[in-house]
């Protein structure tokens, strides 16, 4: 049972869906399995908790 797991910033509820159905169809794909023993967990977090280039995300955008 493959699992694809995603880190990201804050998603909205269509791209979270968008994102799973493409994930889920192109992993099928790729590894021949049904798309029904995929699983893909999207774990969501704030800017306050991302660093990039020494800086907080939160503190970039500003």
């Amino acid at each position: 049972m493959p699992v694809i797991t995603l880190e990201a910033g804050k998603l909205n509820k269509e791209q979270k869906s968008q994102l799973v159905k493409d994930l889920t169809s192109k992993a099928a794909e790729i590894m021949n399995v049904p798309e029904q023993a995929i699983i893909v967990f999207i774990n969501e977090n704030n800017m306050d908790n991302i660093g990039f280039g020494g800086k907080l995300l939160s503190e970039r955008e500003a």
